[in-house]
């Protein structure tokens, strides 16, 4: 009973893996070392092994009994390897006759415990220490043999083989039992993942038979709502019949949420990739959304770039289901204010675009640290303050899902309470060349208004037959295809269908798939080869609620000429009707141009979105027309007197530092902006534009600004700082050089690539009056301020690093000084970029200018020479009396 009671125990799969690893590794050493014991009693007198092996047996069973009572596995099994690596195998060495006895077997015993009782860095951690322990004993042996108490060599020999016996043995059947438990484990893994399998099947079956059920009643709705639309009815049933297909459609796409998710589970999530229409996706798009908006009051905006190709080729129902949810969330989340979606369109190559959804709300935003969690499916991120707001929790991870699917991505950008942004980029392939163009939405197509309906064609010599069980259904298919005059006939089965047909020539028919008795299938199959039939070539279409690839792809390896999803639309079925029918029998109503597909309102260029935005501080120094031509946005710094705290060039400018600080009593202190600040000026700009590159001040500067950027950068996923390593106008040469690249088109991250290769290339220096302004700022000694200016020095200031310097010191005039510092300043020659040289200052007269650009002119020609007073920021920590040549080398 005892033993069946531990075999229990040893296989229950209720007990960790572990720990009965742990329990027969314990009683297999347990009985080791009790018969070694025994062995001891018999053949040695020695007090010392007796007391050694007894200690190690009491130590072993009370480690185990007290590890497997406090569930401290790790700490037990530790212990038990210490004490046979680190005191039984070394003990036994020197009193059991070292490597003559049966030591070395203990020790092989030792490892193979540590093997099964550790892992990671702990078993590794025993290894080596049992390494050097062996070490330690083989080198006693060889170098100190009197240490070793040696026995008879017989006895030596008798302790080695019964040694040897016992450890094989114990080791055969270690081996062999944890064997038997990794292969019950496996068995019973194996097992669960069948039962998971089944589950996930199960699962799988229920959620599409719900979505088959469910789509049958939306397609009596969708479809009879449509007649009513069809109808002379007045504006407010009008109004009412819009809402039901709007909300027709979007519990249609909750449906395949829920479906879809499902298959993403179980691996089973393939797209459906063919041509579609930008403009039709789009209007569909919106036709749904827009009412959800307006019940909450808020403004739907829609500009789509006229360069957007008109046909794409990949899944239209999955990017839609992405939108949707995507555009859903916005407009959940929004209290007030507005919803914008802004489309627009990046050629990768001649082939492929990559096409970027842009969705902005005015909401709640989100918070910095809940960003990671928005795509888990069921969390909600602040559950707090959206406890009110209804969903499953579904939408953004399908959403992320699908994107990965498609090779596409996603990025959020969002200040809590302020808003947030969403960019959905989907690179697809084009279809011909056309573009979507320019065209007014809201006067073409218009938010909630009964668009008129637009009969495709005429057919009344042909004939077709629905096969349906749901007498709904075939009542709104035959509504549905009124007015196209052709002859319909219906039937409610399988059989009926096959009794029509035998003598009926069809020219079409629309067959459900899953009926009674009879399914779809079965019934295509029996009139293609129904003897006599008068529907054997007919054209058969599956008119199915079974949405989804793979039963597209069963129905296309069935042979069907057609697929149609309920819940269909009167312009879905007429065109798959004028598709399927002989052209002798249609005569098309309206021109080409009353048969293309609505599109969407188109932005003007003043309007549309910048792929990429480029900002950087008031510091950079740059002249109001680069800034206005290139639409560079400025963050201002601040200066921070004892009167309060202005904005560098809005609330105070240069000649007004320059002046305050003609008292050498005022103080003034230039500050960057904080985390705050950048963020939300980061948000504004995202406003405008899909990312933002941030050109930053060095951060090796004092007061900079660059670790707040850097930080307030982490709340989006589209905002990159770049560290420019330079200030004043060398930073802005830098931004200048971005604007270049991004106007070319380039990508964010080759923008970055290059501005990190041209940030060494940059040269920053400037020569100074003297320098009481820095040590008033404490950045240099007084003492040393009081020198240079006693020695008539004018000091060059240099950036190496990141970090401003003291260079040179030029004695003399100050005209004297300024020559020998263009002079060194220009010394690189032909290795400099001539085509801009700017010259940074702080108080200098026009004629002081004017002889500058006259001495630069003679020592070397450049395009431009450009003077930029420096901003109060910068003068503050110069005085006047201050330039510097900027410029950037080849």
């Amino acid at each position: 009973m005892k033993h069946e009671g531990f075999k229990d125990k040893l296989y229950n799969n209720d007990t960790d893996i572990r720990q009965r690893l742990f329990v027969l590794t314990t009683l297999i050493t347990e009985i080791l070392l009790v018969v070694s014991l025994i062995e001891i009693f018999i053949t040695d007198d020695r007090l010392l092994d007796r007391i050694l092996i007894g200690v190690a047996i009491l130590f072993v069973f009370a480690i185990a009994i007290f590890s497997v009572k406090k569930k401290k596995i790790k700490f037990g099994a530790s212990m038990i390897c210490f004490m046979l690596g680190f005191i039984f195998f070394p003990m036994t060495f020197i009193y059991g006759g070292g490597i003559n006895g049966d030591a070395p077997i203990w020790f092989i015993y030792t490892i193979l415990v540590i093997s099964l009782l550790l892992d990671g860095k702990t078993r590794i951690v025993f290894y080596v220490m049992e390494l050097f322990v062996a070490t330690g004993c083989y080198y006693i042996n060889i170098m100190h043999p009197e240490i070793v108490v040696e026995s008879s060599r017989i006895m030596g020999n008798i302790f080695s083989f019964v040694s040897l016996v016992l450890i094989g043995l114990a080791i055969s059947v270690l081996v062999g039992l944890e064997v038997r438990l990794f292969t019950k484990e496996k068995k019973r893994a194996e097992e669960q993942k069948k039962e998971i399998e089944m589950l996930n099947a199960a699962q799988n079956q229920f959620f599409s038979s719900m979505s088959h059920e469910i789509r049958t009643p939306i397609n009596t709705i969708i479809g009879l709502n449509e007649m009513i639309l069809r109808e002379n009815i007045n504006d407010e049933v009008v109004e009412d019949a819009v809402n039901i297909r709007s909300a027709g459609k979007l519990l249609l796409n909750l449906i395949n949420d829920i479906l879809d998710m499902s298959k993403f589970k179980s691996g089973k999530m393939h797209l459906l990739i063919g041509p579609y229409n930008t403009g039709n996706m789009l209007s569909d798009l919106v036709g749904m959304l827009w009412i959800r908006a307006r019940e909450k009051n808020l403004q739907f905006r829609i500009n789509v770039s006229p360069d957007v190709p008109a046909e794409l080729v990949g899944d239209e129902v999955r990017i839609k289901q992405i939108l949707i949810n995507v555009l859903n969330n916005a407009i959940k989340y929004t209290k007030e204010g507005s919803v914008s979606l802004n489309v627009q369109c990046e050629m990768l190559d001649n082939e492929t675009a990559n096409i970027i959804y842009s969705v902005s709300d005015t909401g709640i935003g989100i918070k910095k640290e809940d960003i990671p969690f928005l795509f888990s499916a069921y969390k909600r991120v602040d559950e707090d303050a959206t406890t009110h707001i209804e969903g499953t929790g579904l939408g953004l991870s399908i959403v992320k899902q699908f994107l990965d699917l498609m090779g596409g991505k996603i990025a959020v950008n969002s200040v809590y309470t302020k808003g947030s942004t969403f960019i959905v980029e989907i690179p697809q392939k084009l279809v011909n060349d056309k573009q979507i163009g320019e065209y007014d939405f809201e006067k073409n197509h218009g938010y909630g208004k009964k668009s008129a309906y637009k009969q495709k064609f005429e057919a009344p010599e042909a004939r077709i037959l629905v096969v349906d069980d749901n007498e709904a259904n075939l009542m709104v298919v035959s509504k549905l295809l009124r007015d196209t005059k052709v002859v319909i006939d219906t039937v409610r089965s399988g059989e009926a269908a096959l009794k029509l047909t035998q003598n009926i020539e069809y020219n079409v028919i629309f067959m459900d798939h899953l009926m009674p008795e009879m399914d779809g299938i079965e019934c295509k199959k029996r009139i293609r080869n129904q003897t006599g039939g008068s529907s054997r070539n007919s054209k058969i279409v599956i008119l199915t609620a079974n949405a989804g690839e793979e039963n597209r792809d069963l129905y296309a390896k069935e042979a069907f000429d057609g697929y149609l999803v309920k819940p269909v639309s009167g312009s879905e079925l007429e065109s798959e009707l004028l598709r399927q029918l002989p052209k002798d029998m249609v005569k098309v109503m309206g021109g080409d141009e009353e048969i293309l597909e609505e599109t969407i309102s188109w932005m003007h260029g003043s309007q549309k979105r910048k792929m990429v935005a480029i900002s950087t501080e008031s510091v950079a120094d740059l002249p109001k027309g680069f800034i206005e031509n290139y639409g560079i946005a400025i963050i201002p710094h601040r200066v921070r007197t004892a009167e309060g705290m202005f904005k560098d060039g809005y609330e105070i400018d240069t000649a007004g530092v320059i002046k305050y600080m003609e008292n050498s009593t005022n103080e003034i202190l230039p500050m960057a902006p904080d985390a705050k600040e950048h963020e939300a000026f980061f948000a504004k700009q995202l406003s405008y534009a899909n990312n933002v590159i941030h050109i930053s001040i060095s951060s090796g500067i004092e007061n900079s600004g660059c670790p707040s950027a850097m930080e307030a950068a982490k709340a989006f996923d589209n905002v990159f700082v770049v560290d420019s390593g330079h200030l004043s106008s060398a930073q802005g040469l830098m931004v200048l050089e971005a604007c270049r690249l991004a106007e070319s088109g380039m990508s964010p991250k080759h923008i970055i690539e290059e501005l990190e290769n041209i940030k060494g290339k940059i040269h920053t220096s400037f020569i100074v009056d003297n320098l009481d302004y820095l040590a008033r700022a404490k950045q240099v000694p007084v003492r040393l301020s009081n020198l240079v200016k006693s020695l008539m020095g004018r000091p060059v200031l240099v950036l190496k690093r990141g970090k401003m310097k003291l260079g040179k010191i030029y004695f003399g005039s100050s005209k004297n000084a300024w020559k020998n510092y263009i002079n060194a300043c220009l010394s690189a020659g032909s290795k400099i970029d001539t085509s801009v040289l700017f010259v940074t200052y702080v108080g200098l007269s026009k004629k002081e200018m004017d002889w500058i650009k006259e001495y630069i002119e003679k020592k070397m020609k450049f395009d431009q020479i450009i003077f930029k007073q420096a901003c109060a920021s910068i003068a503050v920590n110069c005085g006047p009396g201050t330039f510097g040549l900027l410029f950037k080398e080849k």
